[in-house]
This record gives structure tokens, sequence and C-alpha cells, in this order.
């Protein structure tokens, strides 16, 4: 894992994390409309890193790592922690574990429920097809991901790390994906949390996590739907709209406070 860091450390802590198969870049329109008032932390994941070839072990360890980074920076706590898709379980994860104090958790379609075995084969099988197919420079294959699922802008960053992404790694994100359910916490913390998700594809299973959480957590869970959108979509392609909604959502913390 790699850490890149924006604005001044003496403002308050945003950790984004990326998803499977997006670069941290990904994050770029985030960082520069919240660099200013935050220090913005965007983890490249193991498996993700375009400067050396690197291994996805688990879900667990990279929220540990993640963590330590927190303690050692930061003194173990974050303002906002911010997760798509994968990365959303992994900020959820984090918040689960209360090794650190997280003041405000956002999720962008976290697929947080266990998913069936046969989805999860389906799954694997899909990103393995991508993945080969990428380091083969399939046009098809890069052009569909181009239109579904990466700004062009950003794909010279996804095929270096692509061109050194192991099958071992993508089942073993596939496993975080699906066979990881919540585990409720005490949020001894106060965590405050909004969890966003789309309506179209796959987004079945992030609106079923929301209820979830909702269920677990009450009240302290907000939750934004994006009609007629993808997995994902709002952050990756409106990426103002997105930051203007996690705005939103943390003033409202403040507003609550006075």
């Amino acid at each position: 894992m790699r850490f890149h860091e924006f604005g001044d450390r003496k403002n308050k802590v945003m950790v984004l994390i990326h998803g499977v198969l997006a670069p941290w870049q990904v994050f770029e329109p985030q960082t520069e409309y919240f660099k200013n008032d935050y220090c913005v932390v965007v983890p490249a994941l193991d498996a993700h890193i375009e400067e050396e070839k690197s291994e996805f072990v688990s879900l667990e360890k990279e929220a540990e790592k993640i963590e330590e980074y927190i303690k050692k920076n930061f003194g173990g706590r974050v303002y906002v922690v911010c997760g798509l898709s994968m990365g959303g379980k992994i900020a959820n994860r984090i918040f689960e574990r209360e090794n650190i104090k997280i003041d405000n958790l956002v999720l962008d379609g976290a697929p947080l429920m266990k998913i069936s075995v046969i989805a999860k084969k389906l799954m694997t099988m899909s990103y393995k097809t991508i993945v080969h197919k990428s380091k083969q420079r399939d046009k098809k294959t890069l052009e569909n991901f181009k239109k579904d699922f990466l700004p062009e802008k950003y794909l010279d960053s996804y095929l270096k790390f692509a061109d050194t992404m192991s099958d071992k790694s993508i089942e073993n994100m596939l496993i975080s994906v699906c066979d990881v359910t919540p585990l409720p916490c005490s949020n001894k913390n106060g965590t405050r949390i909004l969890f966003m998700h789309g309506t179209k594809g796959n987004e079945v299973y992030s609106v079923k996590s929301a209820k979830k959480m909702q269920e677990i957590y009450g009240d302290i869970v907000s939750v934004k739907q994006f009609d007629g959108c993808m997995h994902c979509e709002i952050a990756v392609y409106s990426p103002n709209v997105w930051c203007g909604t996690v705005e939103n959502f943390l003033k409202q913390e403040n507003t609550d406070a006075v």
C-alpha cells in the first residue's frame, strides 16, 4: 500500500479509499475540492500500486495498514473516512474495529452484505477476464471499461497496475467483497454515517447494505439515493455532485452540534 497526501496536516483529516480496479487517481476531483479545508489522504490499495507489484491479501490487512498510518501520522483520529465499493467495505471494517477514532463515515455503493456463491464466481471470472484482456490491450475491453467504469484520463494509471495484478489478488478481493458481512460494533466514538447508492445494475446489494446499516445503527445513518445511477457513477462521473453531497453531510454535523 502507498499513501498520497494533499493539503495541510494541521487541518482535519479526510481519507478516501478507492474500489476494485480503480486507481487512487479516481479521487483527483475530490482531492482538489477538499484539499484547502482538509488534509486529504488517499491510499493506493495493494494490487493497485503503479510503481511496483503488490498483492491484495484481505480486507482485514488493508484496514490494518490504513489504521497504522493514521495512528503514526495523525494520532489515531480521522474526521471523515470515505470509501467507494470495496473501499467502502474497507472503510466500514475500520469503523467496526474501533482502533482509531472516526467522526464521520461515508460509504458509496459499499457491498456490506454477503453475496451468493454463484454471483461471487461470476464476478471473479468477470474481473479476471477484464484484467487479462487489459494486459493484452484488447480494444473492445478497454473501450467498454472507459465507457462504463473509468474515465479515459485514468486509463494509463489503471493499466500500470493491471499489468502486474495476479489472479490470486483478484480472488482475494472478491472474497473480501462477497464473503465478509457487517460486524455490529458499539460505535463508542459516536460516528455519523452517510450511505450513498444508485438504483441501477448491481446496486441491489448496496440498497440492502444501506438498510442493514440503518437497522443496526438507527438514526446516525443517513441514506442518499441517486435515482437512475449505476454503481459509484456519481463519484466517478459527476464528482462535483458527490463532493457537494459529502460536504452537506459534514456541515450538518456542525448544525446538529449548535
